[in-house]
């Protein structure tokens, strides 16, 4: 088993697995879609991956999870898996084999082995209490066989997708380029173990740009046209925002300003798979269509980091604590360092332009907005770890997305430009998804 490296965990540490975790509206006990949702959620949590690895397990479980359903009646194209279930083959018992197959297989790659086990525990209760539900006989065998054959469809598409690759990155000590930074002190949110509470650590997922994407053609697809020059009024603009919201000690950042920090904090594919159950209970669905909702959103934020990889390492752009700490170095008249500035929130270690929390918001909302036929929809959602429990409500998917896409500048994490062109690059893979995968189903 491979022990996913201290600087891979650096996301990881500040997400708690908790209850709170699955805040928001309870999925209803006849659609076992969502419930599998927040499972897979708790388990890769659980298991040791960052948002960026939750990302990929999530779109090949609830991928398997929509083809597996599908086998059994056919509403929509398949993904991989083309062939029909036996008759009367148990929708639940399809669903919850090929969720559960799907995270085994995928949990041994990441982690400590005590993470690891504790995930392989949580997956295990809760396939067990799945199949409980289900009367033994042929329609329960029938569906255990459905699943499988879908997770193993699955599983076996993207065992050479390029994300177990071998990491090969060296920052560069110049001016706009990345280099490891600190997180505030203390780190925002905390961090127990103190070899990462400092920061400094080295940049996360570099080979991420060369990882198959599920609905993109390339990574590089929508690849966008990189951050403004140090020398541009643009920049200059970007670097006095931030600093002056974005700063640990900033008196310019209102109450309303930190909230939605803390609230859009946690991991993307947490926080707009919630969005999509509290949608999918707002509008009653079923698990067959909750199943394809959830398959789109998390395969178009899946790609969305894929794309943001491709993007960031290429410009290789440097986060805004190095940039106001280093400022004197940029060569722009309008921008002056300040070398004791810390963030609101701890920085990620990756490169800054795009903002890849930005990119997976602009895909989810681009999906969820053509999915239910209109941006224009309103829902309340109550935010999971590290800052559970603020409820904030929204008229629409796009001021969500937006507002995600703020709150990176409140945090002082991210420039302007990197969040902006990142909820483009996002709508672009968001429309694709939906545009040219899943589709309704024509005989």
């Amino acid at each position: 088993m491979r022990t996913i490296p201290i600087a891979l965990r650096v996301l990881v540490s500040v997400v708690v697995v908790a209850t709170a975790l699955l805040s928001g509206p309870a999925p209803s006990a006849a659609n076992e879609a969502l419930e599998w949702n927040a499972t897979a959620l708790e388990v890769a949590i659980a298991g040791g991956q960052n948002p960026i690895i939750q990302s990929r397990t999530l779109t090949m479980a609830h991928l398997a999870m929509h083809d597996a359903l599908n086998a059994i009646e056919r509403r929509y194209e398949p993904y991989v898996l083309d062939r029909r279930a036996e008759t009367g083959a148990s929708p639940a018992a399809a669903l919850a084999t090929a969720a559960h197959d799907v995270l085994a297989a995928l949990l041994p790659a990441y982690g400590t082995p005590a993470q690891q086990a504790k995930a392989q525990g949580l997956l295990e209760q809760s396939y067990s209490a799945a199949l409980a539900k289900i009367p033994d006989g042929p329609p329960k065998g029938h569906g255990i066989a459905t699943g499988r054959a879908a997770a193993t469809a699955l599983v076996t598409m993207r065992n050479n997708d390029g994300a177990s690759a071998k990491p090969s990155y060296t920052p560069q000590m110049a001016a706009g380029r990345w280099r490891p930074h600190p997180n505030p002190t203390p780190a925002n949110p905390m961090i127990m173990d103190t070899a990462l509470a400092g920061g400094m650590q080295p940049a996360m997922l570099p080979h991420w740009a060369e990882v198959t994407p599920f609905v993109m053609i390339t990574p590089s697809q929508f690849r966008l046209p990189g951050p403004p020059a140090l020398a541009s009024e643009q920049y200059a603009g970007d670097f006095n925002e931030v600093k002056r919201v974005g700063g640990k000690t900033s008196t310019d950042r209102t109450a309303v300003q930190a909230e939605i920090a803390r609230y859009w904090y946690e991991s993307s594919p947490a926080g707009w798979s919630r969005i999509a159950r509290v949608m999918a209970a707002q509008r009653s669905l079923d698990a067959f269509d909750s199943a394809r909702l959830l398959a789109l959103v998390n395969a178009a934020i899946a790609d969305g980091y894929i794309a943001g990889a491709d993007t960031r390492y290429l410009y290789d752009f440097w986060r805004p604590v190095t940039a106001i700490r280093a400022g004197d170095t940029d060569g722009n008249d309008a921008t002056t360092p300040d070398a004791a500035w810390d963030s609101y929130l701890n920085t990620p270690p990756l490169p800054d332009y795009p903002s890849t929390h930005s990119v997976a918001g602009g895909a989810a909302a681009a999906v969820l907005a053509r999915f239910f036929g209109s941006d224009q929809i309103a829902f309340t959602m109550t935010s999971g770890p590290p800052f559970a429990g603020i409820t904030r409500s929204f008229t629409s998917f796009s001021q969500a997305a937006q507002e995600n896409a703020d709150s990176r500048v409140y945090a002082g994490i991210h420039f302007r430009s990197a969040c902006q062109d990142g909820v483009k690059l996002g709508e672009s893979i968001g429309r694709r998804a939906f545009m040219q995968h899943l589709l309704p189903y024509r005989p």
